[in-house]
């Protein structure tokens, strides 16, 4: 422990400290965790859609999507997305005659995270939808409203304070998958601490240093959503 004082100066922001480097593995692992997010958001939204209201066959290509990739262990999906997926991806396009391309390593993180939020996101706001008294969809359809302004404006609006509990366990879940991507060699947080830890032995000193960033993260994001709860449910009785 007396390791830990001694080279507390390692997180320093001098040329022999590692502070700048740690600030931006962590701005790293936000612009990943917010890309993932924001992609599984839209994927989840029209997962849902196409359980609720699609035909059988849309239905049930979703459910072999959502229970693969809830059965998969992320790590093993990542894993098989990150190199499975970029080769594919390379291999499609050289037999339409096109050269490959180096897909930059934080569009990759984001797709990857992205596809394994999107079916845990699917449940959430089908769960979510499913809550939303039938009588308010069949009053919107009997104004005539169309299904498009139906979903904008009631469905929506009306799933939100259902949803944001379980999208705000999601985030926090794609706040720190963003460490796995550390095992195919994309720079963030997990990854810097580990190549900083492993140079100069301090390992207590900087993984002490990114549990702290990530309990910030964390204190931040609940604040955050425990707003946007309180706005959704504005005008509504207090839950216990």
């Amino acid at each position: 422990m007396s390791d830990l004082f001694a080279n507390w100066h390692l997180l320093s922001f001098s040329d022999d400290g590692w502070g700048w480097a740690m600030l931006n593995g962590l701005f790293s692992t936000i612009k990943i965790a917010v890309g993932a997010y924001l992609l599984g958001l839209t994927l989840g939204l029209f997962g849902a859609l196409g359980k609720l209201h699609g035909g059988v066959v849309t239905r049930w290509l979703l459910e072999i999507y959502t229970t693969l990739i809830r059965a998969v262990p992320e790590l093993v999906l990542i894993l098989l997305l990150y190199y499975a997926g970029t080769g594919a991806i390379n291999q499609l396009l050289d037999l339409m005659g096109y050269r490959p391309i180096d897909i930059s390593g934080l569009v990759a993180g984001i797709a990857v995270l992205g596809i394994v939020q999107g079916a845990y996101a699917t449940e959430v706001i089908r769960g979510a939808m499913r809550a939303i008294p039938k009588g308010q969809i069949e009053a919107a359809q009997a104004f005539g409203m169309s299904s498009s302004t139906v979903l904008k404006r009631i469905t929506i609006p009306a799933m939100i304070p259902h949803a944001l509990p379980g999208l705000a366990n999601l985030w926090l879940i794609v706040m720190k998958d963003t460490a796995l991507l550390a095992v195919v060699g994309f720079s963030e947080l997990a990854l810097v601490t580990r190549q900083a830890a492993g140079l100069t032995q301090a390992y207590w000193v900087f993984f002490l240093a990114a549990g702290a960033l990530y309990l910030c993260l964390t204190l931040v994001s609940n604040i955050g959503f425990r707003s946007l709860e309180k706005h959704a449910r504005r005008g509504q009785p207090e839950l216990g």
